[in-house]
Formats: structure tokens, sequence, C-alpha cells
């Protein structure tokens, strides 16, 4: 048995080469970090939750004709994408005042937005992903002005479903973050939704109580994270009410 290569490692996933060309491994870690990893813990189980949340939600999305990454989950803590090139852009999507929004503003957390917000974050972890304008994309070359049409329209879409699913089991959609890349497709690039979307990237409130079920729960030091996380899940239907995140899986991704 020889491992297979590793791509790419980040805070809360690593990429490992596929068993094609063109695809890749994506194995969901257990690390919760926060403030740019200034804030790290292990949380076991974690990857496993993100992992089956995300796959439910990227499945759904491919059959609504949202085109993304995802091709399928292969075990526990991994899933089979397509590999692309990823544009070096976060983008933010905010129905309801909260986080950085809140604070730059001055808005008070909850505060319904007159309509939905898109914003957009240079990915770099040394300069703390700084908001950036359509002009800095353009002028500095990380996306064309079609390519800027194509993420925001594919963000208004997944706003779309995602407030709609998660408003059917009582959660509201508060704000999320996506990032998207470019696939090469008989000679054609076009843009894809691509990395995750998990309670790490949502933010997600109960509709009735407010009380918070997504990342901030280890941000702001409430505590329960990983149960929130589970209720998430539970509330989908990916898990039974009962039901424990498998605590291990695979480690290493291995071929023949």
């Amino acid at each position: 048995m020889s491992r297979r290569r590793k791509i790419y490692e980040g805070k809360a996933k690593t990429l490992y080469e596929g068993p094609e060309a063109g695809t890749l491994i994506q194995f969901f870690k257990d690390d919760a970090t926060a403030y740019n990893a200034e804030k790290h813990e292990i949380m076991d189980g974690k990857g496993v939750l993100n992992n089956r949340i995300s796959e439910y939600i990227f499945s759904h999305l491919n059959r609504v004709g949202v085109p993304t990454h995802f091709i399928k989950r292969l075990n526990m803590r991994e899933q089979l994408i397509k590999e692309v090139e990823i544009i070096p852009l976060e983008v933010v999507v905010r129905n309801v005042a909260a986080g950085s929004l809140s604070s730059r503003l001055g808005v008070e957390e909850g505060t319904i937005l007159p309509r939905s917000i898109i914003e957009f974050y240079y990915k770099d972890d040394a300069l703390n992903d700084p908001i950036v304008s359509e002009e800095h994309i353009t002028a500095f070359g990380w996306a064309s002005p079609q390519e800027i049409d194509d993420m925001m329209a594919l963000a208004i879409r997944v706003n779309d479903f995602l407030s709609g699913m998660f408003a059917a089991v009582g959660i509201q959609l508060i704000d999320f973050k996506i990032e998207c890349g470019r696939l090469l497709e008989n000679d054609t690039v076009r843009i894809i939704l691509a990395d995750e979307i998990s309670p790490d990237s949502c933010r997600l409130w109960d509709l009735e109580t407010k009380k918070k079920m997504d990342k901030d729960r280890f941000r702001q030091d409430l505590g329960g994270m990983l149960d929130a996380y589970q209720e998430v899940a539970t509330r989908l239907g990916i898990m039974n009410k009962n039901e424990q995140p498998a605590k291990s899986g695979p480690v290493l991704v291995k071929s023949d």
C-alpha cells in the first residue's frame, strides 16, 4: 500500500490526488479554528459531521442544477471531487447582520438586512482575509468581470436554496461563505462551486430561540459546538436523533 500524494493542506481539510485525472480526494479534519487559526482545538468527530452535512448540501445543489465540484462521498471523512483552479476569493452572502458586518458598520447583530448583501474577501491569512471591491478583483487579476458576475449568480442561487432548506427545519440562515473554482471542460472554462458548505462556513440560528448552531459557538466560547453541528445534521435528516458521529475514520488516504 502506498500513500497518495498530498496536494494541499488547509486549516480544516486536506486534498489528495484522486484516482483519476481531474479528480481529488477531500479529507475533512477535526480541527476547529478561528481568527486565522489563532484559536485552535481538535474536536473529535467534527470532520465527520462537516463531511456528511456538506455532502447533503452539495448533492442537493447538483440536483437543482447548481454546478459544484462534488462527485460523491467516499467514506465518513472523504469526498471525491473535481479538480478546479480555486479563485482566491471568499464570496460572503449576508441576510442578517452578524460578525464583521455588525462590528464594521455598527449594525446591531440580528438586524434583518434590507436585501441580501454579497461581499468579497481576498484569501490571504497573513493579511487576515481583507474585504475587497470588484475594482480590486479586476485590477489585480484575481477574476474577470464575467467571472465576478458568475460567482455572484452562483451565490444568489445558493442563498435561495439554503434559505429555504434551512427554514424548513426551523433554522435561519444568517450568512455564509462559498469558494469558487475554474473547471476546464471541453476547452471551455466555467465557474463552479467548490470547497464545502457546513456549519463551519455558515451562520445558523434556531428560528425561534435564536440559539447559534455554527462555529460562532467556538469563536465566542459558547460551548457545545459539536452538539450544535449534530443538531443541524439531525434536523436535515442526515443523522438519527440519537446517532453519534463516528469518532474515528481513515486518517490517511491510501491506494494499491
